[in-house]
């Protein structure tokens, strides 16, 4: 591969190929919205399983809000999952984490509401939940959501993405059955750059990925 995606669904295309040659029992795509949304659509579409989302928000440091000090999952108990080292690094108070944590489940219950409109979450106990995004940075984003899904006792979890750091992706191996990366450039700077196309995506793009895949459940 050239290293550049033409875009996210090519992205998704790219990554359906491989995991279709995989041994998938009862398969369901779990897209983290919202740049995930268009690379998981094509994923679900090629394995002919139900896409769903997982929910979750970056916490960012206060000066960077790009650079993740921790990230928080919705669900019944929601999850918390602090980096540490950003954490000490950008001396990051509790205080802090909890507030942002607060008014991200309250930006998460707005997403659920507007991007699921009442479908209830497809189950993932006993079956292949394959988690997709657009790319990982640093990992404590997606690090928050396997660890929430593993409470759903999925029989195998996969973490699916086109682009991410290779250290992140060996520190990631350990906490999910298998993880497919098409790309681990070096050095890497920002998953954005690895794509032609990387606008931000809309809830109405979303939406309307979603209504392609009316099958949820």
């Amino acid at each position: 591969m050239s290293g550049i995606f033409a875009n996210r669904a090519a992205a998704g295309r790219a990554l359906a190929a491989v995991l279709a040659k995989m041994r998938l029992h009862d398969p369901v795509v779990l897209a983290l919205p919202r740049g995930g949304v268009p690379v998981a659509a094509e994923i679900a579409q090629r394995l002919e399983a139900p896409l769903d989302l997982v929910f979750v928000a970056r916490i960012g440091v206060p000066f960077h809000q790009e650079l993740a000090a921790a990230a928080v999952v919705d669900g019944k108990n929601a999850e918390l999952v602090v980096n540490q080292q950003v954490r000490g690094l950008a001396k990051v108070a509790q205080s802090y984490l909890e507030s942002e944590a607060k008014r991200q489940l309250a930006e998460i219950e707005r997403r659920r509401s507007a991007y699921l409109q009442g479908r209830p979450t497809v189950p993932i106990r006993g079956r292949t939940a394959i988690v997709v995004d657009d790319g990982i940075a640093t990992g404590t984003t997606v690090r928050a959501v396997v660890q929430a899904l593993r409470r759903r006792k999925p029989k195998t979890l996969i973490l699916a993405v086109p682009v991410a750091p290779a250290d992140t992706v060996k520190a990631l191996r350990a906490e999910v059955d298998e993880l497919v990366c098409l790309e681990t450039p070096d050095p890497f700077y920002a998953v954005g750059l690895h794509y032609r196309d990387f606008h931000q995506v809309s809830d109405a793009e979303v939406v309307g990925l979603l209504g392609q895949k009316a099958e949820i459940g």
